[in-house]
C-alpha cells in the first residue's frame, strides 16, 4: 500500500497518534502469526502437563479458550513463551521466547514498512523493544502471576521505558491487533496531544515503568477500539495504557513494534535490532528469519551468563515514586 497522506501525517504530528485501517490483510499477514502461536501453545501445554500444572492438553479447544483454560488451571502467565523479546530481569539460558519466521514476517511486512517510512524515512531500523500481548480476562490469573504481557498495562510513555540515550531519537510505536480489540476486552486508551509535553516521571511496577495515575487525572483520554488489519501509530511520548479485559471468554491479542531511522540509539542496547529497509544500503537489510532468531538466542545466552544490564532510568522511592 502507499504511505500516509498529508492529512494523516498532519493528524499524527498534531495529536501524537493515528489509526490507519486496512494496512494488513488478515489471511495473508495475520493468520500465519496466529498459526505459529497455535504451535507454541501446543508446546506450552505439553510443558505444563509434564509439570503436573494442568490435567490435559485441551487440544480440542479453540486457541483463545485453550489459552484461558491453561492459564487459569495452572495459575501461571504463559506470555513469555510467545514473546518476541526477553524480560528485563532474571534472564536464564532457558528463558522462553518465540522468534519464529511468521513474527519476523510481520516485523518486515512491506505494507507495514510503507506506513512506517512515511514517518521515519527510507532508512528503517527495527527497534528491539517489541512484544506480543495476550490480555486475559481479569481474574484468570492471581495478581502475583499477572504481568505486563497478559494483564492491564498502566499509563506510560514509550520513551519512558528506554534509556536516556534514546530521548532524542525518533522511535515510532506501531501497535496492531491480531483479533478485534474492543473496550470490553481491553483495547488501548491514550491522551491525545500528550506527545507535546515532557517526559513524565515513571515508577517501577510489576508491569513495567508506569506514570502515577495522579499525573494523568483530569486529562482527556480516548479509547481506541480496532479491527485486525488496522494499525495504531504513536509518538514515543504519547501517554497511553490499556483497559481491563472485562469479558469472560475473550483474549485480546496484539503486537507492539517499534521502528526508527537507522543509526539512532534504540534505548535498549543490550537487545538486538536490525535494518528492516534501506534505500541507500539495501545490502544491509536483514532478510533471513533464522539469523534474526540467532541474534536473540545469542543475546539470551550472553545475558544469562552475567548480571543483567540496567534497562530504565527510574528508581522507586524517589520523587512521585516515594
Amino acid at each position: 500500500m502507499p504511505g500516509l497522506t498529508n492529512a494523516q501525517l498532519a493528524q499524527f504530528h498534531e495529536q501524537g497518534y493515528l489509526v490507519v485501517e486496512g494496512v494488513l490483510d488478515v489471511a495473508r499477514d495475520i493468520q500465519p502469526v496466529l498459526d505459529e502461536y497455535a504451535r507454541v501453545l501446543d508446546q506450552v501445554a505439553i510443558h505444563f502437563l509434564e509439570q503436573g500444572a494442568i490435567a490435559a492438553l485441551y487440544q480440542d479447544l479453540p486457541f483463545r479458550e485453550r489459552l484461558i483454560r491453561i492459564c487459569g488451571e495452572s495459575g501461571k502467565s504463559v506470555s513469555q513463551f510467545f514473546d518476541c523479546s526477553l524480560p528485563q530481569t532474571g534472564v536464564r539460558s532457558d528463558t522462553p521466547m518465540h522468534v519464529g519466521p511468521a513474527v519476523f514476517g510481520m516485523l518486515t511486512c512491506p505494507r507495514l514498512l510503507d506506513v512506517v517510512q512515511s514517518v521515519v524515512g527510507p532508512e528503517i531500523y527495527s527497534n528491539p523493544v517489541q512484544h506480543i500481548r495476550m490480555k486475559l480476562p481479569a481474574g484468570v490469573l492471581p495478581a502475583a502471576s499477572s504481568d505486563g504481557l497478559s494483564a492491564k498495562i498502566p499509563w506510560h510513555q514509550d520513551n519512558g521505558v528506554v534509556l536516556p540515550e534514546a530521548d532524542a531519537a525518533t522511535i515510532l510505536t506501531v501497535w496492531l491487533p491480531l483479533n478485534e480489540a474492543t473496550v470490553e476486552n481491553g483495547c488501548l486508551q491514550l491522551v491525545p496531544g500528550s506527545h507535546g509535553g515532557q517526559l513524565e516521571a515513571h515508577c517501577p511496577t510489576s508491569k513495567g515503568a508506569a506514570i502515577p495515575d495522579v499525573l494523568v487525572q483530569g486529562r482527556d483520554t480516548l479509547a481506541v477500539p480496532m479491527l485486525p488489519g488496522s494499525v495504531l501509530l504513536m509518538h514515543q511520548r504519547t501517554i497511553h495504557s490499556s483497559l481491563d479485559n472485562v469479558t469472560r471468554d475473550q483474549v485480546r491479542m496484539s503486537l507492539d513494534l517499534r521502528y526508527q531511522p537507522t543509526g539512532q540509539p534504540t534505548g535498549r542496547p543490550a537487545f538486538p535490532g536490525f535494518v528492516a529497509r534501506s534505500a541507500a544500503h539495501p545490502e544491509t537489510v536483514l532478510r533471513d528469519p533464522g539469523l534474526w532468531a540467532d541474534m536473540w538466542l545469542e543475546t539470551r545466552a550472553r545475558m544469562a551468563s552475567k548480571d543483567n544490564p540496567a534497562f530504565n532510568r527510574w528508581k522507586a522511592g524517589v520523587g512521585v515514586c516515594a
